[in-house]
């Protein structure tokens, strides 16, 4: 008898992180829908997962909103059936300014992405999985290494990622009368298009500005796929990835 296919939600999947995991689970055989902003980035990255044994479907979705959102997961629903994975993964960030000199509008969007919409993907997976036959499911959070460090004059994208944890251990909580395990992977300098400024050098807790090291992104997708591989039994709470000489134990 073969394995069923496993259904996975991928948000930001058009881009950097999101869009290296999308590939890799599609390899895997998963269904993928993948989520995010613009269709064209998407579409690109469901073509390059693209695989005998696995299907993916493009969402456009703005997870700042409760609507997009919940139209999101119904699609998956009704296209697959079921939901298996979801991989909270959609982030933005600011420039980096002293507090002071952050906006609220600043503050705000990063909060609206980074936290508040983990939270409406979580809401949505967990009532599907706690309601499906058969019952339960995984979430994986993509929070950082600033969920448990801070950079120089990284106060929005600190607060939300220290968040996420706090969303992952309630949820991983809640879930288990529900059979939903919930764990968060933190990356630690993974090259992305985030992260090109590294190589130039970036601002340390000393003062200094130093280039630091990054990581291969396939890494981490490799990382995540495990993760997700797992029978609902097991569960990795917290697993932190990163570049072996980043500047993160001793950092501030």
């Amino acid at each position: 008898m073969s394995t069923p296919t496993k259904i996975a939600i991928v948000t930001g999947a058009g881009s950097g992180i999101g869009k290296a995991v999308a590939v890799a689970l599609l390899k895997e055989g998963y269904a993928v829908a993948l989520s995010g902003r613009r269709q064209e980035p998407l579409e690109q990255a469901a073509h390059e997962g693209a695989a005998a044994k696995s299907s993916s479907l493009v969402v456009p979705t703005d997870v700042t909103d409760p609507d997009s959102v919940t139209r999101l997961f119904k699609k998956t629903q009704e296209t697959f059936g079921r939901l298996d994975l979801l991989f909270n993964n959609a982030g933005i960030n600011v420039p980096g300014v002293p507090i002071d000199e952050l906006s609220v509008e600043q503050w705000r969007s990063v909060v609206d992405v980074n936290l508040t919409g983990a939270f409406l993907c979580t809401r949505q997976a967990f009532a599907l999985m706690k309601n499906q036959t058969p019952r339960g499911g995984r979430i994986i959070n993509n929070g950082s290494i600033s969920a448990y460090v801070p950079r120089p004059n990284s106060a929005p994208y600190t607060a939300t990622k220290h968040a996420i944890t706090g969303l992952t251990k309630s949820t991983s909580l809640d879930g288990r009368r529900h059979d939903i395990a919930c764990g968060q992977i933190d990356i630690g300098n993974a090259a992305t298009e985030m992260t090109v400024r590294m190589a130039q050098g970036v601002p340390q807790a000393n003062g200094e500005v130093v280039v630091e090291p990054l990581l291969d992104i396939d890494h981490v997708a490799r990382a995540v796929v495990y993760m997700a591989g797992l029978p609902l039994e097991a569960n990795v709470q917290f697993m932190t990835v990163m570049a072996t000489k980043m500047p993160f134990i001793g950092r501030g």
